[in-house]
């Protein structure tokens, strides 16, 4: 069932022009498979997409079963005299596959909504995705890393500019450094003004 859920999602995603819209927010910052925590995680994420400009958002994820729900806001600074844009968005993320002798990853669907808010020139975001990766136990080390690639399709619409379905990839890891503190680094790839980077810093309960 996992490989057919994977190859499904990929299938969609690889109809689509190659336009990186990234995740709720409009910022490139992807979702690992897994949940860090065992009841929620509080964390803060900076962003820095191509063509300037900087993304601070505060995020809150909390269990919910198999699911796990998350919000998050903040402020997009554009380079220039832009004005400053509101993000607010949610997310959800669900465990689709475990890893097998046959398929050696493990996924879920990340799904969402959220939008960038000012003056003349909001934007809407939907997007679902497959996050695919597995995680990786150094020998000797106390430190765990979760590497994982994210093909997401978006839907995205706007103030002054045309809906359409949008693509992006989304590659990143999640370091677990201790019990209570995580550090993220994501990026997306695909065309400007939406590929560039976030790092994020989670403490999980």
């Amino acid at each position: 069932m996992g490989r057919e859920v994977a190859l499904l999602v990929a299938a969609a995603v690889a109809g689509v022009a190659p336009v990186a819209r990234a995740q709720a927010t409009g910022m490139p910052s992807f979702n690992a498979p897994y949940r860090a925590f065992q009841r929620s995680e509080l964390g803060a994420v900076f962003s820095f997409p191509n063509g300037g400009g900087t993304g601070f958002e505060g995020a809150y994820r909390y269990a919910s079963g198999t699911l796990d729900v998350g919000l998050r806001g903040g402020i997009f600074d554009p380079p220039g005299s832009g004005k400053a844009v509101l993000l607010v968005g949610a997310e959800a993320r669900e465990r689709v596959i475990t890893h097998t002798i046959d398929f050696p990853l493990d996924g879920a669907v990340v799904f969402g909504a959220g939008a960038g808010l000012v003056s003349g020139g909001s934007t809407l975001f939907v997007p679902v995705g497959l996050s695919l990766g597995r995680r990786v136990d150094p020998r000797g080390s106390t430190v765990s890393i979760v590497p994982y690639v994210q093909p997401t399709v978006g839907f995205v619409a706007g103030s002054g500019r045309s809906s359409a379905l949008e693509f992006g990839f989304g590659v990143g890891a999640d370091f677990r450094l201790s019990r209570v503190l995580d550090a993220r680094v994501s990026g997306g790839l695909g065309d400007h003004p939406f590929t560039g980077v976030s790092i994020g810093a989670v403490w999980v309960h």
